[in-house]
């Protein structure tokens, strides 16, 4: 195989992360060819509305699986968080790269933490998971919806729309924005998105020659802490419209993961954590799921 067709989103964060890896495919294997196919989805189109009320973050996905199953793209680039907990049938991860920062970002023009906004000020985010965090940790902001690529969010917070916003450090980070952070919304107190950080290759599952080439960009501690983070919340059945957080660390052979589910609306929260062996995610993440179950996260999970 000489040639390779990566289907990307055209944010220019899905555009940097699909050129980081095609540059990495070109250094593992010279002589390849690689070109972008860069397509619209709905998930980029809607911004009117949050992402849960139009379906969800597969929206992202949906128009780049449909162009690999045409021939017209081998694999696709995707931030793992926006990846549904199963994929569709007949797709597969080739690679799950090394993750990035996790963490959230607190963005602010005037103010330098959350604990700095005074009493009602607007913070900006459509993110379930987020704002249930903001609820629980701040009650008395304003909370208002945010959508569009990272550029469109940063230039309404700096027309005065908003008082600060919550980004990805990654996203920020990966655009050369990193000065933009001004302050790390990070474990124990916030945790982030289940696989935040994180980059990922889909490809057909029948076709092992992409699998094959993408096979050299997979991070094995990488993918241990995103498939107990992954497993966490397929054993909650949840998805963008459900405030789910979680967070896996491996130390050496052993594997440590911190969940959390919460409220959007009044910022009730249940937490867990568990440790296990490091070849065993799955059971790990489904350990912590019923954890958060046994503590009452299905009321909040059925009133997401």
């Amino acid at each position: 195989m000489t040639r390779l067709r990566i289907a990307t989103r055209k944010s220019p964060l899905a555009l940097w992360q699909t050129e980081h890896v095609a540059a990495r495919l070109r250094q593992a294997h010279p002589g390849l060819a690689v070109e972008l196919v860069p397509l619209s989805t709905r998930g980029d189109e809607i911004l009117d509305r949050s992402l849960a009320a139009i379906g969800g973050k597969g929206l992202f996905l949906k128009e780049l699986e449909l162009a690999m199953q045409r021939f017209d793209a081998d694999c696709a680039v995707h931030s793992l968080k926006d990846v549904p907990m199963e994929l569709e049938p007949g797709f597969a991860l080739g690679a799950i790269l090394a993750r990035h920062d996790p963490a959230d970002a607190f963005v602010s023009p005037r103010f330098a933490d959350l604990a700095a906004l005074p009493p009602g000020a607007r913070v900006g985010t459509s993110s379930l998971r987020r704002q249930a965090q903001l609820r629980a940790l701040r009650p008395d902001l304003d909370l208002r919806d945010l959508r569009g690529n990272v550029n469109t969010r940063l230039a309404k917070l700096d027309a005065g729309e908003y008082d600060a916003i919550v980004l990805a450090c990654a996203g920020l980070e990966r655009l050369g924005l990193g000065a933009r952070v001004r302050a790390r919304l990070d474990a124990p107190d916030w945790l982030p998105a289940p696989a935040q950080g994180a980059i990922a290759i889909e490809c057909r599952s029948d076709d092992p020659a992409t699998r094959a080439l993408c096979a050299a960009l997979d991070d094995p501690a990488t993918r241990t802490c995103v498939e107990a983070e992954r497993a966490m919340n397929r054993a909650l059945h949840g998805s963008c419209h459900v405030p789910v957080a979680a967070l896996a660390t491996l130390d050496g052979t052993r594997l440590r993961l911190q969940g959390l589910v919460g409220s959007a609306g009044d910022g009730r929260r249940v937490r867990a954590q568990a440790e296990g062996a490091a070849d065993a995610p799955e059971a790990l993440g489904q350990a912590v799921a019923q954890a958060l179950l046994a503590q009452g996260a299905r009321a909040l999970l059925d009133a997401g």
